[in-house]
């Protein structure tokens, strides 16, 4: 995260990023449409806006905000360190985001990208903010990039991390992951610490990096005794192709962009760099 903050200091922030065009139609997707997957069978579900949970950390300065979008799984807590290290640096305003069914936003049984652009739509417009610079990851990368294509008087630049406007081959342990979730088992009024290690332990099996297991976990709370998921894992599962693939687009986002990405990143192959 120390590295993600220099460089959205330095090359975003304080320097003109290279101005590239997002495109989100035939040129980088191939495989998906906007009624492909769970769409098919669920195009009737509402894309009307839900509540989001959000952090705010207000800095000094009356610059353009920025606004963090996670990734799958994930929540705003992930960027509660660069948030706070970007609002020092900069003196801009930092807001992270929960996406709809996951961390302490609103369940719904849609989950598809128009949805939550038109959630983030609806919650900058609640909070009188009338454009701000985009940082998404993963999933919320594609958000971003969806937001830029339909909403690009809200994106005054652009920033995606570790994903391109492609379908992802990530389907197959994804669900895994989704189903060795919904198998935990964990009894009422223990201690957290141990209800943690018993829900790791039943994960073990099916999730085999400690560092996924460690994220996944981040998922577990306690309500009245009772432990269970935070996230809706039976969107997630539902809307699984959806989330992988791209909606299809015929319009382009000309405005300051920066793709981020390792070497290594499963995410991001050179033959689809934008």
């Amino acid at each position: 995260m120390s590295v993600l903050c220099r460089v959205l200091t330095r090359r975003l922030l304080t320097a003109q990023p290279q101005r590239l065009s997002v495109v989100g139609a035939q040129c980088f997707c191939s495989g998906a449409s906007r009624l492909d997957g769970a769409q098919r069978d669920s195009a009737a579900i509402s894309t009307s806006p839900v509540n989001l949970s959000y952090d705010v950390y207000d800095g000094k300065e009356d610059g353009i905000p920025l606004v963090f979008l996670h990734g799958l799984f994930g929540s705003k807590s992930n960027f509660h360190a660069i948030a706070k290290s970007l609002v020092q640096r900069t003196g801009r305003k930092v807001l992270t985001v929960d996406a709809r069914n996951h961390g302490n936003s609103t369940h719904s049984p849609g989950l598809t990208y128009e949805a939550m652009t038109n959630d983030l739509k609806h919650l900058l417009n609640q909070l009188h903010i009338g454009k701000c610079i985009l940082i998404g990851h993963s999933m919320g990368g594609k958000t971003a990039m969806v937001t830029a294509l339909s909403q690009p008087s809200l994106v005054e630049r652009l920033v995606v991390v570790d994903i391109s406007p492609v379908p992802t081959s990530a389907r197959t342990f994804m669900k895994g992951y989704i189903e060795a979730m919904k198998d935990v088992k964990v009894p009422s009024n223990i201690p957290r610490s141990t209800a943690r290690r018993m829900a790791e332990d039943q994960l073990r099996n099916h999730v085999k990096e400690h560092s996924v297991r460690h994220f996944l976990l981040t998922n577990l709370v306690e309500q009245n005794g009772h432990y269970g998921w935070r996230i809706n894992l039976e969107a997630i599962s539902n809307h699984l192709m959806d989330l992988m693939g791209f909606p299809k687009f015929n319009t382009t986002y000309d405005g300051p962009t920066l793709f981020l990405g390792g070497s290594n990143s499963e995410y991001l192959r050179y033959p689809v760099h934008p």
